[in-house]
């Protein structure tokens, strides 16, 4: 039986940022669905305002793939079983909540370094914005609208 959007959304978080606490999980959860309500480019062409599509676009997600450069990715949606908090956490940002320090973001990732990279994704449509627990997160530039 097909996974409900939000058992989706609630195994995302927690693959995604399970071990990020309360805060990091709200972060990327708000993120994801900036993606959703983003009003033009790329996320509005794809995702039309569906947060499963959001989801599912392909080579967005590390948690989405099951291998990552031809390995194995054990790490991943179908092998991560969501507890309360997380479907707590999808609740939550589903409900419209948003968490004020990444407002505007469309991106996030763990440099595994205590380091932002300035631009992200490396076609510089996202800009550096504001670090919460491992992530970096990242609004659009004026290029995202291009996109």
């Amino acid at each position: 039986m097909p996974m409900s959007t939000r058992e989706l959304f609630a195994r995302m978080i927690k693959c995604e940022a399970g071990g990020e606490g309360l805060d990091g999980m709200k972060a990327v959860a708000t993120t994801i669905m900036n993606r959703v309500h983003v009003a033009y480019g790329e996320y509005l062409k794809i995702g039309q305002g569906d947060l499963r599509r959001i989801l599912e676009q392909p080579r967005q997600f590390t948690c989405f793939m099951t291998q990552i450069g031809g390995v194995p990715n054990p790490q991943n949606i179908w092998n991560t079983h969501p507890e309360q908090i997380h479907f707590d956490v999808a609740d939550w940002a589903l409900g419209g909540n948003v968490h004020s320090g990444v407002i505007e973001t469309l991106w996030y990732m763990n440099p595994f370094s205590i380091v932002c990279p300035e631009y992200f994704p490396y076609n510089r449509t996202g800009v550096q914005f504001n670090r919460i627990a491992q992530h970096c997160f990242f609004v659009p530039t004026s290029l995202y609208a291009l996109t």
